[in-house]
């Protein structure tokens, strides 16, 4: 039974490091041009939030060693997003990141740690930390509703990946099954969203990957839909800029 668990902890950390590397292609982007351009600092800052109260959950529940080691480094990938999201972003970008830094990746993360360590004791300390990293992961994986809804208006998935859509599915599958496998309710719950979410999503990517759509109306969804979908899928401006390249068009076009 243990060995089954850790095998499957190892294959959802194998998993999760790649959905927490998907941004590379977007900061390759931005190191190549010198600039953040219309790229916004939210998804990396909530990214980084996230993974490391779910690193502390890690360190708090009993054999949580692969929980905390995948989340681990999500806490250093975002870390260098930010930084480098940072350096490349115009004065008034670097002002935003820094507050959104400030309050919710430092403020929030030493006000948690330190509500539970130091009015919290044993169960109910983990119990509060699984009840917020929940809420977070939940609201993370909601996300996609209005990706999905915009398919369905559109009749399109040209803003919904077919890869990333996948991944997140997997990712969200095994660490349901490894859930279950430890009787974890907190990583259970947010997971098995997450996996229902990507299954709907990839049902929807099959019945809309052929029909053709008027310019038009995706034109009049995109700026809507542009950051529900950064929150959990950040780098999809670096799919979409590499699709306008190929048909020679730009980005803002």
């Amino acid at each position: 039974m243990e060995d089954s668990l850790f095998f499957i902890g190892l294959i959802g950390n194998v998993i999760s490091v790649l959905v927490f590397g998907s941004p590379i292609p977007t900061f390759w982007r931005i190191v190549k041009n010198g600039s953040t351009e219309e790229f916004d600092p939210l998804p990396y800052v909530t990214a980084f939030l996230s993974a490391s109260l779910w690193a502390y959950y890690g360190i708090l529940k009993p054999n949580g060693l692969l929980v905390t080691t995948v989340n681990g480094v999500g806490v250093v990938l975002e870390a260098l997003y930010i930084s480098l999201y940072t350096y490349f972003a115009p004065p008034p970008l670097k002002v935003k990141a820094g507050i959104l830094v400030a309050v919710l990746d430092i403020g929030c993360t030493v006000v948690v740690i330190g509500l539970t360590r130091l009015a919290m004791k044993g169960d109910m300390r983990l119990v509060v930390i699984g009840v917020i990293c929940s809420g977070l992961s939940m609201l993370m994986y909601g996300s996609p509703l209005a990706v999905m809804k915009m398919v369905v208006r559109t009749k399109s998935v040209e803003y919904m990946p077919f890869f990333l859509s996948f991944f997140l599915m997997l990712n969200g599958g095994i660490w349901t099954l490894y859930a279950l496998l430890d009787s974890d309710f907190f990583l259970g719950i947010s997971n098995g969203i997450g996996f229902i979410l990507g299954i709907i999503q990839l049902i929807l990517y099959i019945i809309y990957m052929n029909p053709k759509v008027p310019k038009h109306l995706n034109i009049a969804v995109e700026e809507d839909s542009q950051q529900h979908q950064r929150l959990i899928f950040p780098n999809i401006d670096a799919h979409k800029s590499t699709d306008d390249e190929e048909r020679g068009t730009s980005p803002n076009e």
